[in-house]
């Protein structure tokens, strides 16, 4: 059977629901007001404000949640591994109404981020087991985890659910932000590299005890950092996966944006540092185990229409496998 695995940055996809409205700020229409509801927030402890670094989180913008599901319905993956969702509730909600129940099987584990995104996965296969790693210690702050988002396998079986098909590995690594505030903004940096190759040294750690050589599986997701990057290697390079980059020679729906063009096809992120040229970088990743690479038959990149992104600030990549 011909199945379809890819990954997504879905980029802030929080709760559509805003309390913020004024309904006496409100513009005219001809929509008749029959009945009005109000929330009351005078008890603190009957509601709980969604902040990060002291701002309200809002809900990701309609026009934006469209793009993004216009987009997931044109690829119509049988397994697609998700990124930056706020909770199990949004990506059931998103599933349902945005992509009109395109996906049966929906995966969201609470993770370790402060800004509240998580991983998460759809599919239209069944799943089996399911396995949060968000609680495994980072080796240099042991008291604390490696995983600032984190690490989640699912299992994805046959149809039938006589057996496994294949097992996803869905990454969010740690990104290369560094708050404006910081005073020494170089070692922040340094800092986050270095964690980012501490959680790839654990990626790989956590497979190998997790499989065998005859199992097949992909690990997936936002790396947030070039194939080749150094602080990708314990992971990418790793002499006892032998993982196969899933992206070679990949394929794009359509050319990418810009004038002028991106030098190649193999990209997922854009950023433009002021004054400088645009910097397009593949973050969205697909490797796939020695077992799993030979039943590979395409692999594929969803481009934006724009520059600024078609609701989100990352394409997704995917590869088609003959199982």
């Amino acid at each position: 059977m011909q199945v379809a695995v890819g990954t997504f940055n879905l980029n802030n996809l929080f709760s559509r629901f805003d309390f913020e409205a004024d309904l006496s700020t409100a513009a005219a229409s001809d929509v008749k007001v029959e009945e009005q509801t109000s929330f009351s927030f005078d008890d603190p402890g009957g509601f709980k404000l969604r902040t990060y670094l002291g701002k309200l989180v809002k809900g990701k913008p309609d026009a934006e949640r469209k793009l993004i599901a216009t987009r997931i319905k044109h690829m119509d993956l049988d397994v697609l591994a998700v990124q930056e969702v706020e909770d199990i509730d949004t990506l059931r909600h998103f599933a349902s109404t945005d992509l009109g129940g395109l996906y049966k099987h929906i995966v969201l584990i609470e993770g370790n981020d402060p800004r509240l995104i998580d991983v998460g996965l759809l599919s239209k296969l069944p799943l089996g087991g399911v396995t949060s790693w968000q609680h495994v210690p980072d080796p240099a702050k042991p008291d604390q985890p490696v995983f600032s988002r984190d690490l989640l396998q699912v299992e994805v079986l046959t149809p039938d659910r006589s057996d496994r098909l294949l097992t996803v590995f869905n990454n969010h690594l740690k990104s290369h932000f560094v708050p404006f505030t910081e005073a020494d903004p170089q070692a922040e940096g340094d800092k986050a590299n270095e964690l980012r190759r501490r959680q790839c040294d654990a990626v790989a750690t956590i497979i190998e005890a997790q499989t065998r050589p005859d199992s097949r599986y992909v690990v997936v997701g936002d790396m947030n950092d070039p194939p080749d990057s150094p602080f990708l290697a314990p992971l990418a390079q790793s002499s006892s996966l032998n993982l196969a980059f899933g992206l070679a020679n990949v394929q794009e729906t359509q050319p990418g944006p810009g004038n002028p063009p991106p030098p190649s096809a193999e990209w997922t992120e854009r950023f433009k540092p002021p004054g400088k040229p645009a910097e397009y970088t593949l973050m969205d990743q697909v490797w796939l185990n020695p077992a799993l690479a030979p039943k590979q038959t395409g692999a594929f990149i969803d481009r934006r229409t724009k520059v600024g992104g078609d609701g989100s600030d990352h394409d997704p990549s995917w590869v088609t496998l003959d199982l």
